[in-house]
């Protein structure tokens, strides 16, 4: 199973869904980050007092098939309208989402529904069932007095602050976590973390009391993918190294058992990262997983191959 949100969450998707249609993998969970509050998920959430549905709903479209079906449905649920009428910047997936959601009047039931239209070759959840935001505290943002601590709130402005992220917390503190993804990650044999937005759509799982405890207390062996570069506004000035160390901080308790972090995305930090690694208790695998293009983005064929060869090594 995957932990994340975002275009993270989506290329670690497409990797597995690989996996799946090579039997290497027997079932597929995503467990979704659900405290988005820009663009068409942030509108949607403001009216109808729903789940931002945005990140949910690029998690099924990674699952969608390469067949003509998954191809077409994947396009749909990506679509984005344009015009300048009330409905510039809605996506078709996220109407497709909430409508259920007010139909159904369950969360999980109707993401199973699409998926099924979708003929998706695995399940997505949402990590909780309580709308929330994401406050975080930031050094930098008081001229004159750059270690003071302000509170930013919100999933965007902490995604784009100015300064630097010093920790998060969601409001509510306690939401209601997906009882199904609670179960998932009990069951599972193994559970990626990452990548994505580090504050915002990786450690905003490790922050729900009922999910993070599953995520210690379940046997699955624990893979962190690290990202390929520092995300401005958000990890600037991070290498390798500083996304683990940030996320220990987050959650010491959480038992790692291997470190994936890309051979040129590590670049002259390969010692720092062996070392906190190495302190941590878990393995380092250093491999070609970015698309190679110079851009800061994990190839799915590779990221695939990455996966293939650490489940086999167990």
């Amino acid at each position: 199973m995957a932990l994340g949100g975002g275009h993270g969450l989506h290329a670690s998707l497409s990797a597995l869904r690989r996996l799946v249609d090579d039997l290497t993998v027997d079932e597929l969970t995503a467990v979704v980050t659900v405290a988005d509050n820009g663009g068409s998920s942030g509108r949607l959430r403001g009216e109808f007092g729903v789940l931002p549905p945005g990140d949910l709903r690029m998690a099924l479209a990674a699952l969608c098939g390469e067949d003509e079906w998954g191809d077409t449905w994947a396009r749909v649920l990506q679509h984005r309208f344009a015009g300048n009428g009330e409905m510039r910047g809605h996506v078709v997936g996220n109407l497709l989402i909430v409508g259920l959601w007010e139909l159904l009047g369950d969360h999980v039931d109707a993401l199973d529904w699409v998926g099924r239209l979708l003929e998706a070759k695995g399940r997505v959840l949402p990590m909780a069932l309580t709308p929330m935001d994401i406050t975080a505290e930031v050094r930098g943002l008081r001229p004159g007095d750059p270690d003071a601590l302000t509170t930013v709130r919100g999933q965007v402005e902490v995604a784009t602050t100015d300064g630097v992220i010093d920790s998060i917390r969601l409001d509510p503190a306690d939401p209601l976590a997906c009882p199904e993804a609670v179960a998932a990650v009990e069951a599972a044999d193994w559970v990626l973390l990452g990548p994505g937005s580090w504050f915002t759509s990786v450690i905003p799982h490790l922050m729900v009391p009922a999910l993070r405890e599953a995520l210690v207390r379940t046997r699955a062996r624990v893979v962190v993918n690290l990202n390929l570069a520092e995300q401005a506004g958000e990890t600037g000035g991070f290498g390798p190294a500083d996304h683990l160390a940030v996320l220990a901080e987050h959650a010491p308790e959480l038992v790692v058992h291997t470190v994936l972090a890309d051979r040129a995305g590590v670049g002259d930090g390969l010692e720092e990262l062996e070392h906190v690694v190495a302190a941590h208790g878990a393995k380092l695998v250093v491999d070609d997983v970015a698309v190679g293009d110079g851009t800061p983005r994990h190839d799915p064929a590779k990221l695939a191959a990455a996966y293939e060869r650490i489940f086999a090594a167990g």
